[in-house]
């Protein structure tokens, strides 16, 4: 199973979800729910996790949290490894539970935590479980209308705040009953999400902030950019024509950052092997293509605002 982005970093803000095998049912007593959520307090306390809210449904869950110390992984490793054996011993199975590594969408707090909070919330009503929210018990939106007393790791404060000044729980209940953002039904609605939820500024701010945009796994995802969308997404970064890409110049690609930058994603991220670069890029020989990746890879680890697009193009071409 193809392995998604992950991007770690102090503060971050990630929409985490998963899913049953075969979209088994992973919760299916009240202890199973209880157990899992009594592992989000133990998280709080031993990795500071900081969890602002959460649904569970019977077959995958919904997560909104923050990572004071960008442990995400360690997190959510151990959360889903220790819940994995408590369901299994309950049940005398053994096996996988979930269907694969949990999902994280990096997300711009600013622009979308409140967004994502109510697409959280929401959950049981668009699914027919119940006919008004306040009547589902595992998620966070009682605690954060005021109907259950809040758990000591669940913090609402931030989302309340950025909701109204006087009467939060009133107002949160009325922003929730407004529905779901056109804009997060479109993002959610696709078959890959992508890795990130946010605007450009975001994008680029984190692209700038990361020395490494994680290209290894980036590599393990299944569906390749091809040629076409590796050249879309160059030009448009560099903002110049896509006749530019095709256009050789002196120094195998030295001269022309557009070109050299494609042939090296056409090695990087669509694992297209010299041979077939040189045929594309009209070169005498699959060494010609080589030659013009290595004069690339240098000046790419000389140029910091270099690696700055490319991590950004890294982002725009990840499912």
């Amino acid at each position: 199973m193809a392995r998604p982005l992950r991007i770690e970093f102090a503060g971050a803000w990630y929409h985490v979800m998963n899913r049953g095998a075969a979209r088994r049912t992973v919760f299916k007593t009240d202890a199973h729910r209880h157990y899992f959520l009594s592992l989000l307090a133990e998280t709080s306390n031993r990795f500071n996790a900081e969890w602002h809210a959460y649904c569970l449904m019977s077959n995958h869950y919904h997560l909104l949290l923050r990572t004071p110390e960008g442990n995400l992984q360690r997190i959510m490793r151990h959360i889903n490894g220790l819940y994995t054996q408590y369901f299994n011993r309950t049940e005398g199975r053994d096996g996988p539970l979930f269907r694969g590594r949990y999902k994280a969408i990096l997300v711009d707090e600013q622009a979308y935590w409140s967004q994502l909070s109510r697409y959280i919330h929401r959950n049981p009503l668009e699914a027919g479980l119940v006919k008004r929210l306040d009547q589902y018990h595992w998620s966070s939106y009682r605690s954060y209308i005021g109907k259950d007393k809040r758990p000591p790791w669940l913090q609402c404060d931030y989302i309340l705040k950025a909701i109204a000044a006087r009467n939060r729980r009133e107002r949160y209940r009325a922003y929730v009953a407004e529905g779901t953002d056109p804009e997060l039904v479109n993002f959610y609605a696709g078959k890959r999400q992508a890795p990130v939820l946010g605007g450009d500024a975001f994008r680029e701010a984190l692209a700038l902030e990361q020395e490494n945009i994680d290209l290894p796994e980036l590599r393990q995802i299944r569906s390749k950019p091809d040629l076409d969308k590796l050249v879309e997404a160059v030009c448009h970064r560099l903002k110049v024509k896509p006749e530019t890409v095709w256009r050789s110049t002196r120094g195998r690609g030295a001269g022309n950052p557009a070109r050299g930058m494609v042939m090296y994603l056409c090695q990087q991220m669509s694992d297209m092997p010299l041979r077939e670069i040189a045929g594309r890029f009209n070169l005498k020989s699959y060494a010609s293509a080589g030659s013009g990746i290595r004069q690339f890879t240098k000046r790419l680890a000389m140029d910091k605002e270099l690696q700055r697009t490319m991590n950004l193009i890294k982002l725009d071409l990840t499912p």
